[in-house]
């Protein structure tokens, strides 16, 4: 991953971008031959930016997401990153034989912390994601919702200023899922990371971005864009958020009826 900094008026070092997509496309080896799976996507998101990426299943957010996290690569163009970025899936993936403070040590022994500064350092990140005195406590002895907060701050505890997140929230109840968007803000206002999260609920789109791109149907490509000027904090049933959610929807129903599909 390629890495662009400019230099600020007062002489420092500073990044023009936390995550730059040019002209990417992806394409798969099928029965049928290569189906395009990503059509000449480019899609810059700025240092503390929050943006979603929104579409119907199957349009190629995840594909997008596994590229930007160097998991695989474009069939064409280029992603370059503001240094490594951390991911975030739907499944926890926590390691159940590990409490929940040594699954975040383990990401910082591997991003280098020395291990004198690992306990500490983990029982931060569970404060600052409120699970204070929950370091010694088993996998199975969590909730749905305090386990992806584990996964969250594991992903935290690998310093990356660009965080992925794969539709982190999306087996969670209503309740415990409304209570998680609260939490990401607020950690994303304190952190100043840059988040790119893909998912396919419209509000929940709407309810955290600054920005929402709708990717179309597959292959996927860069429909339209909406910048979110309500003001955080903003509730999931606000009225201007559901204001902007039907726009949206009626936008991404267009879609897939063009698309042909159901």
């Amino acid at each position: 991953m390629a890495t662009t900094l400019a230099k600020a008026a007062d002489g420092t070092e500073s990044v023009e971008y936390a995550a730059r997509i040019e002209h990417v496309s992806k394409s798969f080896a099928g029965p049928a031959g290569q189906q395009l799976v990503l059509d000449d996507i480019t899609l810059d998101v700025a240092p503390g930016e929050f943006v979603t990426l929104l579409g119907a299943s199957g349009c190629g957010k995840s594909t997008l997401l596994n590229l930007v996290a160097g998991l695989d690569a474009p069939t064409a163009g280029h992603i370059g990153t503001d240094g490594r970025p951390a991911l975030m899936f739907q499944e926890h993936a926590l390691f159940p034989w590990l409490t929940a403070g040594k699954n975040i040590e383990l990401a910082l022994k591997l991003g280098g912390v020395p291990k004198n500064d690992r306990h500490d350092r983990a029982e931060e990140l569970l404060e600052l994601v409120r699970l204070k005195g929950s370091y010694g406590k088993r996998v199975h002895e969590l909730s749905g919702g305090m386990r992806q907060r584990v996964a969250l701050a594991r992903a935290l505890a690998q310093d990356a200023r660009l965080l992925l997140m794969d539709e982190p929230f999306a087996a969670l109840d209503a309740i415990t899922r409304d209570v998680l968007h609260d939490e990401l803000t607020r950690i994303w206002a304190e952190t100043g990371l840059s988040v790119l999260f893909v998912t396919h609920n419209v509000r929940e789109a709407v309810r955290l971005a600054q920005r929402v791109v709708l990717l179309s149907s597959r292959p996927g490509r860069i429909a339209r864009e909406w910048t979110v000027g309500i003001p955080q904090p903003r509730r999931i049933e606000d009225a201007p958020v559901a204001e902007l959610s039907l726009e949206i929807t009626e936008v991404l129903r267009g879609e897939i009826r063009r698309h042909g599909q159901h």
